[in-house]
């Protein structure tokens, strides 16, 4: 079956409007490539994993086909997509927790390979290919007016926006000004507790209990100072990691908290010079 790299994002750090682009909301979950050809349906994660067998409610019959999106488990309480609960069917041979995939893109249909064609001419051929079914629908946009959307994902808590040039083509494994993410960040202080040994990461509480790693963001100006200050704070070590006393204090910013109250992808942003 046909595998191609999906399309991938240049990342801006404020909603805009333009009338150049239509907007999308950034679905919470995880890319899928769906490949149909011959009658056989394969499945794929971005990076060319199999996962046919985990998705068994997506094969279906119909033309050859090849759709780019994001597979997902919404919460049954809010109807918001939930990272967790995706990763959670995702991970487990035994979970049928109910599955949605949002398609926002054909790149193959009926043999024809519509990479070269606009977004828009895309579109038009994805409004025709497929009908929304409580397991695969195309996804919603609006036309030029992404401050607005903005205002109705963050109102939801909901991870971000998609901004995608109308007249933008279809460039695999690429990262163009043709699809902007725009992250729905929250942005919270937290305390470095330690660091590891090994591969770099600090260790964050927040409120006194631990929080998680932060890995990325931190430029080699900071971790230097970091390192000079904290050797005079070191409280023991483990096989893993080195503990300090937790008074140096940074602010980060992430997708969310995990329901075990974890940062998720936290990401540094500056430390908090004491007043």
């Amino acid at each position: 079956m046909e595998f191609i790299y999906p399309m991938l994002l240049e990342q801006a750090d404020k909603p805009f409007s333009d009338g150049r682009y239509v907007f999308e909301p950034k679905i919470d979950g995880h890319r899928l490539i769906l490949s149909r050809r011959n009658g056989q349906t394969r499945l794929y994660t971005r990076h060319n994993n199999d996962v046919t067998s985990k998705y068994p409610e997506l094969i279906t019959d119909g033309p050859d086909i090849i759709l780019d999106g994001e597979l997902v488990v919404m919460d049954p309480d809010t109807g918001i997509p939930d990272f967790e609960l995706t990763m959670q069917r995702f991970h487990s041979k035994r979970s049928r927790l109910p599955i949605s995939y949002v398609v926002f893109d054909i790149l193959h249909y009926d043999g024809v390979d519509l990479r070269g064609l606009t977004l828009m001419e895309r579109k038009a051929v994805l409004d025709g290919a497929i009908t929304n079914t409580p397991t695969m629908s195309k996804i919603a946009y609006i036309d030029g007016r992404g401050e607005d959307l903005w205002g109705a994902i963050v109102a939801r808590n909901m991870e971000g926006i998609v901004a995608k040039k109308k007249d933008g083509r279809y460039h695999s494994d690429k990262r163009t000004d043709d699809f902007i993410k725009i992250i729905n960040y929250t942005y919270v202080d937290v305390q470095i507790a330690g660091y590891r040994k090994g591969d770099f990461g600090w260790l964050a509480h927040y409120n006194g209990r631990p929080a998680g790693v932060i890995e990325f963001g931190v430029p080699p100006t900071h971790k230097k100072a970091f390192y000079g200050v904290a050797k005079s704070l070191v409280t023991g070590e483990d096989r893993d990691f080195v503990y300090i006393q937790p008074q140096i204090k940074a602010r980060v910013k992430m997708r969310n908290w995990t329901k075990s109250g974890m940062l998720r992808s936290p990401v540094f942003v500056d430390f908090i010079l004491a007043a």
